[in-house]
């Protein structure tokens, strides 16, 4: 397979971008999509499932692709539901998860952008498919700008450490 675009380079330095991606029954028909859609683009995708659209819990999958992430065992992860605001959800309760439901590109590269988001959620009932390339497409190849926005994330990663220190304690 050919190499990705420059734009879709590992931010852990392997050479190719991995993506963590999963799905609820909702999902299911558009998850399928961006694999068949990253992996064209050259992009190593490891699917969490589910294999089939029989109705599921989408925690379960928000929590082995967030996992996965935070473990930087994947540079991203993308997770589709109804809406994609479940996902998200349940995604943002895995330490060092900043996952964003983004259904249009202005809020796809603003997430990235500002935010530095590391996880996509994406929905089903709300994009189509052409919808979804572009979505996909802006949040992979936007950077994080840093500078001001990068005191900010370090506040949110400082939340995150706070309240799992105290949690487990």
């Amino acid at each position: 397979m050919a190499s990705p675009p420059d734009e879709f380079q590992s931010c852990t330095g392997v050479e190719k971008m991995k993506i963590a991606l999963a799905a609820d029954h909702v999902g299911f028909a558009l998850k399928e999509k961006i694999r068949e859609y990253l992996e064209n683009k050259g992009l190593e995708v490891e699917d969490h499932g589910p294999s089939n659209s029989e109705r599921v819990d989408y925690p379960d999958f928000a929590e082995k692709v967030a996992a996965q992430v935070a473990a930087k065992q994947a540079d991203y992860g993308v997770l589709v539901c109804g809406t994609g605001i479940g996902m998200m959800i349940a995604a943002n309760k895995v330490p060092g998860i900043r996952a964003v439901a983004a259904n249009d590109t202005i809020s796809a590269r603003l997430a990235r952008e500002h935010s530095n988001a590391n996880v996509l959620t994406l929905g089903g009932r709300m994009i189509d498919e052409a919808t979804m390339h572009q979505i996909v497409d802006t949040w992979l190849s936007t950077p994080f700008a840093g500078g001001r926005h990068e005191r900010r994330v370090e506040k949110i990663e400082a939340l995150d450490q706070r309240y799992h220190a105290e949690k487990t304690a």
